[in-house]
């Protein structure tokens, strides 16, 4: 086992407690998302795991070993392991390169050279090796930040919202990159993100917090499919929601109903289409059934009345 978190209490004040007895274990080689909206504490555990932080009660075991708070580290974090926070710590008048070389030996500047390379290909900033942090975007500060962390191999990567400060295209190619390498490189991986559908093919696992709890913990799959509550099933986008009541009057198999789920037929329930409106590869449609305003996704625009298999 990679990481162990037992029985961990953890708040920032006395007014506010957020973890509760929290238990976690994470094994090693493994790609996974902290899931969950904003405050729920995805960062907070973050720093926790790095060291950052002093909890209350609980053990944090990293490979093995216990990691320690600032309480008893002289200096925080954790030597085999690296965190890419949202304040990238980069050096203001070194390159790119050298800030992504920081950490390697000088003992041999050829392979050097060739390694910070490698790095700026990762993160698709090769033309940049040479300009200063300063003269760069916030996304592009971020993927220099990573690419320094990834150059020190470590066993464990840790990553705070990794693509918040990129546009969708650069998120494709990146993430692509990203994650291939650490599987290539065996380096595990846990990153924070509220954006979990752009992620979700590349993962082995999914934790999801709400307000310090450990809502769920699983494959992708299985949570996308079998979402705990309501909470967990609108992190993957729209979700239809029918009360147990509403599940038992409508016939229906389950309570949530994503909009690609839900298919209009030759018969079955009868429905009123609202609206329909063109969304690029998808018509976004609003229908009353039977009072109740559910969304689902058509390939054409659709009108009238129509019937639904659900």
């Amino acid at each position: 086992m990679l990481l162990e978190i037992n029985h961990l209490f953890f708040s920032h004040s006395r007014e506010k407690d957020l973890f509760q007895n929290l238990n976690l274990k994470i094994e090693k080689g493994r790609i996974i998302a902290l899931a969950g909206e904003s405050g729920c504490g995805k960062s907070t555990l973050l720093n926790l795991i790095y060291g950052l932080l002093d909890w209350e009660q609980g053990e944090i075991i990293f490979d093995g070993k216990p990691i320690y708070g600032p309480k008893k580290n002289i200096v925080p974090g954790e030597s085999e392991m690296k965190l890419v926070a949202q304040n990238y710590d980069l050096m203001p008048y070194a390159t790119v390169a050298d800030n992504v070389g920081k950490f390697i030996s000088n003992i041999n500047l050829k392979e050097k050279r060739e390694k910070v390379l490698e790095l700026l290909h990762v993160v698709e900033l090769e033309e940049y090796a040479q300009i200063l942090p300063k003269n760069l975007s916030g996304g592009q500060q971020q993927r220099v930040a990573i690419a320094r962390a990834l150059s020190v191999m470590p066993k464990l990567l840790l990553l705070d919202e990794p693509f918040s400060n990129l546009d969708f295209s650069r998120k494709i190619e990146l993430r692509e990159r990203l994650f291939n390498y650490v599987k290539e490189k065996e380096i595990s991986l846990i990153i924070s993100t509220h954006e979990i559908q752009e992620v979700m093919p590349w993962l082995d696992q999914i934790i999801v917090l709400h307000d310090g709890r450990l809502i769920q913990n699983d494959h992708p799959k299985e949570i996308y499919q079998n979402p705990y509550n309501p909470y967990v099933a609108k992190l993957f986008g729209e979700v239809n929601v029918f009360s147990d009541e509403e599940k038992a009057s409508f016939g229906l198999a389950k309570n949530f109903w994503y909009p690609t789920e839900i298919k209009i037929a030759d018969s079955g329930k009868e429905a009123q289409i609202t609206e329909s409106r063109f969304a690029g590869n998808y018509y976004w449609n609003k229908i009353s059934l039977s009072g109740k305003d559910i969304v689902i996704y058509t390939e054409n625009q659709i009108e009238g009345t129509v019937y639904l298999n659900l």
